[in-house]
């Protein structure tokens, strides 16, 4: 095969999740464009075999420097990121249905105190007898005709901010809680990032991509 004028379309990916403890591949961290002669054998071309570890960073230049030693006078043009986090899987054990049940009901209690310590502060419970003497002209200490409704549009509305009722979600868009733990994911990420590449600097650059 001729080497020569090769030209290399490379995107990595920004984040994935592979198995544990197998090699990985380029196909699997990258999108590749080449002429067809040469892409399958990019795409199974090993680039590390990881140690065990629970994360892994792989350079940029790791890629190229592999990708070099295949094809010599290939020309690189790379989009995106310069690097890709690699999380790997493990095999987790099944889920301790007390200990569900003791969180739940830990965050079940929590959220109704701070629902009542809040209509406390507020004084909600005046705020609906004055509501219910204005528009029915009766006074009473408990104006059930509020407080239900209002009870039960608390838990509605919780639902629909969360846009989520146990797996069913209403809509396409992204809950705040959601977004919360992408932002939050995110910034791990670029932690974990910056934190590979001040070992690397520290290793004077050491070509192990992986994070302890």
């Amino acid at each position: 095969m001729n080497n020569n004028q090769q030209i290399l379309y490379l995107r990595l990916r920004k984040f994935i999740r592979l198995t544990k403890g197998k090699p990985i591949y380029l196909g699997q961290i990258a999108q590749v464009i080449i002429d067809p002669e040469w892409e399958m054998i990019l795409k199974k071309l090993l680039i590390i075999q990881p140690e065990d570890k629970k994360n892994l960073v792989i350079d940029l230049m790791m890629i190229i420097k592999k990708v070099k030693e295949v094809l010599p006078d290939v020309t690189i043009e790379y989009f995106g990121e310069p690097h890709v986090f690699v999380e790997f899987e493990e095999n987790k054990p099944s889920p301790n249905i007390i200990f569900i049940a003791l969180v739940w009901l830990l965050l079940f209690v929590g959220s109704g105190l701070a629902i009542m310590n809040f209509h406390a502060d507020v004084s909600m419970e005046e705020v609906h007898q004055k509501i219910f003497t204005y528009v029915t002209g009766e006074e009473t200490e408990s104006p059930l005709l509020l407080q239900i409704p209002y009870s039960l549009g608390l838990g509605i509305g919780m639902i629909l901010f969360f846009n989520r009722l146990f797996k069913k979600k209403f809509s396409e868009e992204p809950s705040p809680l959601e977004l919360e733990m992408f932002m939050y994911k995110e910034n791990l990420n670029q932690f974990q990032i910056t934190k590979q590449f001040q070992k690397n600097d520290k290793r004077n650059g050491s070509d192990d991509g992986t994070i302890s």
